[in-house]
């Protein structure tokens, strides 16, 4: 037992440092409590650690619940809706709507033979057939009518024809109705669909078109036949004065 406070005691030959506060047993035993039950937790709280790591990773890993794929209704429900929002927007000049609904790449062949790629061809074609400073059509009422359901491969690509009833108004005055037909090749991107081709043409055999054309051209005959005759009258009439003399 230590006897008396001094700086340094002797127990055994050796030196040792007396503390200044003495620890009484209870607390002894809670520090030495105290230290193997830290022993304990910090590989206890390691591993638990460690389980929500590798919970978390399996989370990561494990396949995500598939999006149920749209069914062959919803499908040509979709492509309905656009149809009838193209056929307004055509019918309303609205260009913008016409290109927020076609991709990129688009390829569209007109009624004319003409041949517009892409958004902007669109967007150069359209105003000016309509709305530059000398527009060649001032209205346009169509109304487009498919023959069958759009032929669906697969839930992104479609295709679909049929027929369309055209009014239009030229910038002359003219007006007239086309019967014309039209098919076209769709996409479905991010949930929706867009038009990547679209082909419109009418009978080049019979249209109002030639029909105006043939009648110009029968009047222009009859005229010509009229002078013509007018020509052949005074020139046999003036033969003939000559002839009396």
């Amino acid at each position: 037992m230590l006897k008396r406070k001094t700086d340094y005691e002797v127990f055994f030959d050796v030196h040792y440092l007396v503390l200044p506060v003495r620890m009484s047993w209870s607390s002894i035993k809670m520090t030495i409590g105290g230290f193997f039950l830290a022993l304990f937790l910090v590989p206890v709280a390691a591993y638990a650690e460690a389980e929500a790591a590798d919970a978390q990773a399996q989370l990561l890993v494990m396949p995500q619940p598939a999006v149920a794929e749209p069914t062959p209704e919803q499908l040509h429900q979709e492509l309905r809706v656009l149809k009838e929002t193209m056929e307004k927007a055509l019918n309303e000049m609205d260009i913008e709507t016409v290109i927020a609904n076609v991709t990129e790449d688009v390829v569209f062949t007109t009624m004319n033979g003409d041949v517009a790629r892409g958004r902007d061809g669109i967007r150069k074609y359209f105003e000016t057939m309509m709305k530059g400073p000398n527009p060649r059509v001032i209205s346009v009422r169509a109304k487009f009518e498919a023959d069958d359901l759009s032929r669906l491969y697969g839930s992104d690509f479609a295709t679909s024809f049929g027929s369309s009833k055209d009014h239009y108004t030229l910038a002359g005055g003219e007006s007239f109705v086309v019967d014309a037909r039209w098919s076209g090749t769709m996409v479905r991107r991010d949930g929706r669909w867009l038009i990547a081709n679209f082909h419109y043409s009418t009978n080049m055999f019979d249209n109002p078109v030639l029909d105006a054309q043939r009648k110009v051209m029968l009047l222009v005959a009859a005229g010509v036949a009229g002078v013509l005759m007018l020509i052949a009258f005074f020139v046999g009439r003036a033969r003939g004065l000559k002839r009396a003399k």
